[in-house]
Order: C-alpha cells, then structure tokens, then sequence
C-alpha cells in the first residue's frame, strides 16, 4: 500500500489535496510544467480526475516509468452527484495525500473539481494549487485587456434571447465598469461566434481570440470587431478563449 505523505499545517499532521495542472494541448509537460510538479506526482498513490483515460495518459507522459496499475482513480464529472463528492476524500480520511487532475488546465478552475476544493476546505486539509498553465489566464495577458478588473462568464447561454441577454450585460459591464469579459464557446461552434459577435456588438469594440494556447498552432489576436468581420479564420474544433473589451 501506499505510504501516507502529509503536510505540515498548524504544526499538525494533515493530509495534502494537491491540484495539478494538466498540459493545455497535449504537449510535453517539461515545456509548461515546473519539475515540481513531476516530484508530486511521482510521490501520490491516489489521483480524483475528471477524465480516467486522459488522466492517465497525462501521468504516463509525465513520466514513463509510473506503473498507472498501481495507482487508484476516482472520476469527479459534471455527472458526478454531488451527494457522492465527499465520499472522493476517503484516502485523505485514511491518512493519504490526493492528486486532482483536471481534463485540461488548472483544476477547480471552471472545473467539476471546485465541489471537491470546497468540501476539502470543511474538513480541513490542506490544499495545494500548483504551478501550471490556465488558458482563461495566459488569454488574458496576451490580450493588451483590462488585467485588474475581468471576469470569466463560462460557456454563453445557448437560448436566443438570454445569449442576447448576457452579450448586452458584457457590453455595459465593459462600458460602465471598464472590466474585461472572458468567456468561451463549443469549439465547433467558434466561427459561428466570431461572427455573431461581429454582427451583435458596436464595431469598435475589441476582440481578442486566443486559440490552441501553449500548443503548436497558437494564436493571439486581438482586434477591432470591425476587423474580424472582414477577416479570414477558422478556429473551428479548436479549443479558444475570447475576450472582450472596448
């Protein structure tokens, strides 16, 4: 079995719930992930994880000699009930450090694992973010926006009037607020959205679209909506974070 790894907390002994970022486009993890991270990793016996197959492709590519046999999974999804999250904690209960691992990005960050985080903080472990890439972050300092004040609105309403709705409510909250609107979309459906941004929102208004962040074809670009109603793209079925701003 594995042998419990805690943390020091309060001169007290408690177990640890690392949060491990996970490569953002299937990259090499050494090329945006400290080896720090690699340390943690070699070092847990029991990982929660947002998707088992992705996860454990993402160890394996971390390092080729852990035995993904000898390690215990748990899933935590937007299928998980939320009555079976703590029940996820049960190695921590026993005296165990736990991994959680996100699908991509930083977990806990628009991520099923934010439920685990907060019913972690209740019973008092200790919670450790590590190091690694958010492509809601690196889209923002790339974008020349607003970096002090933003918000991220997640997937916008597919309803008509309510995705009308929320456009209006980012206008006037970039407008009144001077804050910085983050959100994203299905990646199939990302030109369709240039497009509709082009047509729904003042023209002089910015468009910062960052696509395939950290990977082989990545793109920043930010310009003025007229521009991208004139322009030639396709970020279709690739994974893309926008940004708006006046």
């Amino acid at each position: 079995m594995f042998a419990p790894k805690h943390c020091d907390i309060m001169k007290e002994k408690v177990p640890c719930i690392y949060l491990i970022p996970v490569t953002l486009s299937g990259g090499a993890p050494e090329k945006v992930l400290p080896s720090y991270n690699l340390e943690i990793i070699r070092s847990l016996g029991y990982f929660v994880v947002e998707n088992l197959r992705s996860a454990r492709r993402f160890l394996k590519s971390c390092d080729r000699s852990i035995v993904i046999d000898d390690l215990k999974f748990a899933e935590l999804n937007e299928h998980t009930p939320p009555e079976e999250v703590a029940g996820l904690l049960r190695p921590a209960e026993e005296g165990y450090d736990i991994g959680v691992i996100s699908e991509a990005g930083c977990p806990a960050v628009a991520d099923p694992g934010a439920d685990l985080v907060a019913v972690a903080q209740r019973k008092g472990y200790r919670i450790v973010p590590l190091v690694g890439p958010s492509s809601i972050l690196m889209s923002l300092m790339g974008s020349g926006f607003n970096g002090q004040n933003f918000a991220f609105n997640g997937y916008l309403p597919v309803d008509k009037d309510a995705r009308a709705a929320k456009l209006k409510e980012m206008e006037r909250r970039i407008r009144h607020e001077n804050q910085t609107q983050i959100f994203i979309e299905t990646p199939y459906r990302n030109n369709r959205l240039i497009a509709e941004l082009a047509k729904s929102l003042p023209s002089s208004m910015a468009l910062c679209v960052a696509s395939d962040i950290t990977g082989d074809k990545e793109s920043i670009i930010t310009r003025q909506l007229s521009w991208w109603a004139k322009a030639h793209y396709d970020y279709d079925k690739t994974p893309t974070i926008f940004l708006l701003y006046k």
